[in-house]
């Protein structure tokens, strides 16, 4: 876990080993983490953005702001099961409804794993209706 603000982050091992490898390659005296090699402080956001689309297209996906990667990350979250209380603690929100209402989009598959879930349902409901035994009195 690093500290990030005011709260702790959990990082996967990859994530953090990556980190580490980009850490050991700074100047043990700068504090950024990703220093502009320039002037060694904070980077320009302009060439932030110009660098971020540069990978997006080079991995053939769409281009969107650096902002947008906390909406993708909260969506694709919840896609995966994460708890809405959980992404929110991570996004840094102190109300899972303000996550929800601000960082959080319906995606197809969702809609498709409520869909499936109801199919489960019916079908299950269905099952046990047929198989009940009837009883008759004598």
């Amino acid at each position: 876990m690093f500290n990030y603000g005011k709260r702790k982050i959990a990082l996967c091992d990859e994530c953090l080993n990556n980190l580490l490898i980009l850490r050991s390659r700074q100047r043990i005296d700068n504090k950024i983490m990703f220093p502009s090699p320039v002037t060694g402080g904070y980077r320009d956001p302009a060439s932030i953005t110009r660098r971020l689309h540069a990978i997006q297209r080079r991995a053939g996906v769409p281009q969107i702001r650096f902002h947008d990667l906390r909406h993708s990350f909260a969506t694709l979250s919840l896609e995966q099961g994460m708890d809405i209380k959980t992404i929110s603690h991570m996004l840094g929100h102190t109300d899972a409804g303000f996550t929800m209402n601000t960082y959080m989009h319906v995606t197809d598959n969702m809609q498709q794993t409520v869909a499936n879930a109801m199919q489960s349902l019916i079908t299950e409901t269905e099952n046990k209706r047929k198989n009940k035994l009837i009883h008759f009195s004598a």
